[in-house]
Parts: C-alpha cells; sequence; structure tokens
C-alpha cells in the first residue's frame, strides 16, 4: 500500500474515531438532560412540595381579576402576581409559573375587574422554605397580602372543596334614594329606617334555591346550572365614612354566577328607587327574559369562603388542620381598614361609579328581552364561579 493510501486510510479511521466520539458525548448529554428533568432539583430535595393552602386578601383596584390569562399578559391579574411573587420567593420553580397546572394550582373563586378580596383561597404544591409566607409577602405589592397557610390533603382542591362563599358589597345608600331627589348632594343623604326594612324584605325573597337565569350572561331559563342556593342576604346598618353615608350589603350561597351578585343588588335598587315594581322580583326568577341591570363592580368583596364538609371529614382526624382563620382575624380586619374599604370610599367620592349607573336606570324597562336581542357577553374574567366557567 502506497504512503498516499495509508494516510487516507488513517484520516478515516481517525475520522470515524471522532464521529463516534461526538456520538457518545451527545448522548451522554441526552442523558443528563433526562436524568435533571426526572430527578429533583437542589431546592425539591431541601424543601419537598406539599400541598397547602394560602389565604389571601387583596384590594383590586387595577387589576383586570383575580385569574391570569396568559393570552393576554398585558393586563395586570392578581394570579400573576401571586405567582411571580412565588418564583422569585424560592416556592415553586420557574416552569411551574410557567404552566400553574404542574403545582395544582386552583383558586377557590375569581373575582372580576377591580373586585376585592379578603378572604380568597387558593390550593397548591409549593416548596415550604424557611418562613415561607413572609418570603412570598416580600415579592407581593402591598395591595396583595398571604395571611396565611395551612397543610391540606393531596387531593385536596380548592374550589371544589368549597362548601359556600360569603360576599359583601359596600355602597352609598344615596342608591336606596326616591327617584326624584337630588343625587348631586350625596353627603345630605340618609337612609331611612323603614327604607332599610323593605330593602331587607326584598333582599331575603333570593333566599333558597332559585333560577337566576336573569342575574346573569348567555345562560337559559332551562339550563339546570341556573339555579343556584342562597342561604343569607340582607344589608347592615348604615356609617359615615368621608361624610357620606355607607351601607354594607352581605350575601352567602352556595355558588355563584357571572355577576349575579351585581345584578341581584341592582335589581333591588331600581324597585326601591321607584323605576320597577315589586313584581318584577319575583317574575326574574320565572322562565321568561326580564331586562335586570348590573350594580357596579367597585364595592364588591369575596370576604370569606367556607370548608364544612372538608373540616367536618379532615378537621379532627389528628394530621389535618381545620380550614378556619379565627387566628388571622385581625391581620384580615386590618387589610380590609387599610386597603380595601379606603379605596372603594375613595373612589367613589372621587368617580361615583355609583351616581353614573343609576342616571342608567331609566333606560332599562324590567320587561321581557326580545330573543333577537340578546344581552351583551362580558369580555372580562367571571365575577364569582361555582363550578361554572366564564
Amino acid at each position: 500500500m502506497s504512503e498516499i493510501a495509508k494516510e487516507q486510510q488513517t484520516a478515516q479511521q481517525l475520522k470515524r474515531a471522532n464521529e463516534d466520539c461526538e456520538d457518545c458525548t451527545e448522548g451522554l448529554q441526552a442523558s443528563k438532560r433526562v436524568k435533571a428533568e426526572t430527578e429533583p432539583a437542589d431546592g425539591d430535595r431541601k424543601y419537598p412540595k406539599k400541598k397547602v393552602v394560602l389565604l389571601l386578601a387583596y384590594s383590586g383596584k387595577g387589576y383586570y381579576g383575580m385569574q391570569r390569562n396568559p393570552g393576554n399578559a398585558q393586563f395586570k391579574t392578581i394570579e400573576g402576581d401571586l405567582v411571580t411573587a412565588l418564583v422569585k420567593s424560592g416556592c415553586i420553580p420557574e416552569n411551574h409559573g410557567e404552566d400553574t397546572k404542574k403545582m395544582a394550582f386552583q383558586r377557590c373563586a375569581r373575582t372580576d375587574k377591580g373586585v376585592s378580596a379578603a378572604g380568597q383561597v387558593v390550593s397548591l404544591k409549593l416548596r415550604l422554605i424557611d418562613d415561607t409566607v413572609h418570603r412570598i409577602n416580600e415579592q407581593l405589592p402591598s395591595q396583595i397580602r398571604v395571611l396565611g397557610l395551612k397543610r391540606v390533603t393531596q387531593g385536596f382542591n380548592s374550589k371544589n372543596n368549597c362548601d359556600a362563599r360569603t360576599y359583601t358589597y359596600m355602597l352609598p345608600t344615596v342608591a336606596f334614594s326616591p327617584k326624584d331627589y337630588d343625587t348631586r348632594d350625596v353627603t345630605g343623604f340618609r337612609l331611612e329606617l323603614e327604607t332599610l326594612q323593605r330593602v331587607n324584605r326584598l333582599f331575603a325573597m333570593y333566599k333558597g334555591t332559585h333560577n337566576f337565569h336573569n342575574f346573569t350572561s348567555q345562560k337559559a331559563a332551562n339550563d339546570p346550572s341556573a339555579r343556584r342556593y342562597i342561604t343569607e342576604m340582607c344589608c347592615g346598618e348604615p356609617f359615615i365614612c368621608s361624610g357620606t353615608e355607607f351601607a354594607v350589603i352581605m350575601v352567602r350561597g352556595q355558588s355563584f354566577m357571572l355577576h349575579q351578585i351585581r345584578k341581584m343588588i341592582g335589581l333591588v335598587i331600581a324597585v326601591i328607587r321607584g323605576y320597577a315594581k315589586e313584581e318584577v322580583m319575583e317574575r326574574s326568577r320565572g322562565q321568561e327574559k326580564v331586562d335586570v341591570p348590573k350594580a357596579p363592580g367597585l364595592g364588591l368583596v369575596l370576604d370569606k369562603v367556607h370548608f364544612d364538609r372538608y373540616n367536618k371529614k379532615f378537621g379532627g382526624d389528628g394530621l389535618h388542620e381545620r380550614l378556619e382563620w379565627d387566628s388571622e382575624g385581625e391581620a384580615i380586619k386590618a387589610f380590609k381598614e387599610a386597603h380595601i374599604y379606603p379605596t372603594i370610599v375613595e373612589t367613589e367620592c372621587q368617580e361615583g361609579s355609583m351616581l353614573s349607573w343609576m342616571a342608567s336606570l331609566p333606560i332599562h324597562d324590567f320587561e321581557a328581552s326580545t330573543p333577537d336581542k340578546p344581552e351583551k357577553k362580558e369580555k372580562d374574567n367571571a365575577e364569582i364561579t361555582g363550578n361554572d366557567s366564564d
């Protein structure tokens, strides 16, 4: 064999050896990648992920609701800021923040644009790092706080395990003034006891299980999901704040549909002000489609969520805590007084959202709407949900 042929043969052998070596290197790197993906990270080894619930309080002003919408990242949401804080604090890996299903994230209730919460609960799997709650709050804006954390069962789902939800709605009492009252004199109005009693008599008509298809969007009268169970609804004693008289309405129910509470309140206001007759209250729960006005979202607050069945089953087993937040009561009260109530009062006094809405009441006829003019579907997040989606 010539010298040239020997050199060519040697070059080919070296080339094949290099290729084999490269294949081995690529295979080794692929193996390392698979191993890295399947093996727990250092953080997970030190702090194994546990199923917990977080108690949240937040002021909804400036936010497009609770639920994050990955397709519309420009809209700021409570969930978006919370997930970012969980990643920055080290409570969840970064890829869990991109796909919340990886941490089994579930909120108890969704709140609409501008709606606040004093007792929201979310369930998820996270690393219980040192001083978890404090570390998360360090990464959150002041208008969002984690007020409590409890361990729960692996199969716990904050939405499905919730038995009932309590909401409050804070409004200026001028909303219950007669329609001939000059609403420019907001600070001069005082709610009479007789009117308050009538308001509560009307609210009591919602109690029980009824067909609320007229109190939401795009829901047919024969849709079984329109039947909802309300256990309590009433308006409390008026009080003065920043020179204006306000009152707080409380409603507790098993679950609520999109805008249901705001429409329940809106219809009562329309009756009290004299734009609708009382008989519309009964007719609105029938098969007929009734034009029901929707009160502003500003004063709505998710006050508390209830887990009675879970507490009964697991609260006394010696392994799990009851999902009650009595020890956090003072912190909840302090957050309301610092962030929620002042925001509602200040925004109402400055922007007059209730007064603007009241001016639109005359355009409602409170009669059956024609089939070819369906109610316009809202584009924002659901106000409140039980097992329904938007």
